[in-house]
């Protein structure tokens, strides 16, 4: 049903960008926080979380990592509680299995107890390990001390967003990829599809991902920022008995990465990584998928440069793990001594939308703005998966009170 307002023929009241997890959350929240709100979401691909959502490691996490606070802090320590519930109501596979955060050189011991404050800040749960305790959890990994978060967990993120679309009651449109966006305040929002179809909303929701500051342009918004793509590649452990659940090393403040962890996953495989590389396109999995347009535009941004002028020696050592398995080992052998190359078995590689800012901050909390009729989500890299319950009922909120004053 097309509904009529002053003339105006609407195809729903709210029209959701992104069929990933966040977008599906959204569209969850909307429907369930407003009965009878007509909800749109164009995915344009041909199902649902085919890239950031479907292309990590499937970790829920603790929250431990986040400024107190923070959106991220908040957000991922009451959405970690609420996956897990969520994930047991719909019969998702999931594991609160814990995890590990070893320190392997004294320089980390610091940083460590400083996460352990960071920790109950948050309300979260932690343990501090002596070297010799690492064992009771981990008996192959070696470390000088770690601490054991007992809320993280594991769980099958795309299976999560196949029952948030499912459950929303949306029309989901897959294979529309928005091409044009018509954004008149007084009116309302008209989106053009690749195909050439038009969807007209009241009110827009913008979680397009690695494509989020593309679409708030289209609509006229400055959004302040350009994604700049990281790509994180992946091994799959050939010995998967070498880890019996989580572990991770102490992260480096100055950046939004965890650093190459080692995750048992639920279908009892082991992932290794992710690292962090420039990616040379948007989705560009691989080093051989390049879009001249987008890596222009992003050679273009100068927070870019401002970027590798910083952090080149990060970035030099991330790229030598990049192209060298032997290197990868290197990295992985810090906590885990018995892994070799051969361990390392190639596996999917995900690309991280990450935020950045013209004078080169990477934007380190959940990131959201609003327009005339328009909500952007224009930052939601990890932990945006566990977080993406209460993400979606921000979001939801906002798209709300839009339309109730359009």
């Amino acid at each position: 049903m097309v509904q009529v307002l002053s003339g105006i023929a609407y195809d729903c009241d709210v029209l959701v960008i992104g069929g990933g997890i966040v977008g599906l959350s959204t569209a969850y929240a909307i429907t369930r926080g407003a009965p009878g709100t007509r909800v749109v979401v164009l995915e344009k691909e041909a199902g649902p979380a085919r890239h950031q959502t479907g292309r990590n490691s499937g970790v829920i996490h603790s929250g431990i990592y986040y400024r107190p606070g923070s959106l991220k802090a908040r957000y991922a320590v009451r959405g970690a509680a609420e996956m897990v519930k969520f994930c047991a109501e719909y019969g998702i596979a999931h594991a609160v299995t814990g995890k590990l955060i070893v320190a392997t050189e004294r320089d980390e011991l610091p940083r460590l107890h400083g996460l352990v404050q960071r920790g109950r800040e948050n309300g979260i749960p932690v343990r501090e390990l002596g070297a010799a305790q690492i064992a009771e959890y981990e008996p192959e990994v070696e470390g000088l001390a770690a601490i054991h978060v007992g809320t993280t967990g594991v769980c099958d993120f795309v299976g999560v967003a196949r029952q948030l679309a499912e459950a929303s009651g949306a029309e989901i449109r897959y294979g529309a990829e928005v091409r044009r966006i018509d954004r008149r305040p007084e009116l309302g929002v008209a989106v053009r599809t690749a195909a050439g179809d038009v969807v007209r909303a009241r009110v827009l929701v913008n979680c397009a991902g690695l494509h989020c500051d593309e679409v708030a342009r289209l609509t006229g918004d400055d959004p302040g920022m350009r994604i700049v793509p990281f790509r994180g590649e992946y091994y799959s452990l050939a010995r998967p008995e070498l880890v019996r659940g989580l572990v991770y090393p102490v992260p480096d403040p100055a950046f939004p990465f965890l650093g190459v962890h080692l995750t048992r996953g639920i279908d009892g495989g082991v992932h290794i990584g992710p690292n962090a590389v420039p990616a040379l396109a948007r989705e560009g999995y691989d080093w051989a998928t390049v879009r001249p347009r987008e890596l222009g535009a992003t050679l273009a941004w100068p927070g870019s440069w401002q970027i590798a002028r910083r952090h080149w020696r990060y970035g030099t050592g991330e790229l030598r793990r990049s192209v060298s398995r032997r290197a990868f080992t290197t990295a992985v052998r810090r906590l885990l001594p018995a892994v070799t190359p051969d361990d390392l078995v190639p596996s999917a590689a995900g690309v991280r939308a990450q935020a950045v800012l013209r004078d080169g901050t990477l934007v380190d909390d959940f990131l959201i703005r609003e327009g005339p009729r328009t909500v952007h989500v224009l930052n939601a890299p990890s932990p945006a998966a566990t977080a993406s319950l209460p993400i979606g009922r921000e979001v939801a909120r906002r798209a709300l009170e839009a339309l109730r004053s359009a």
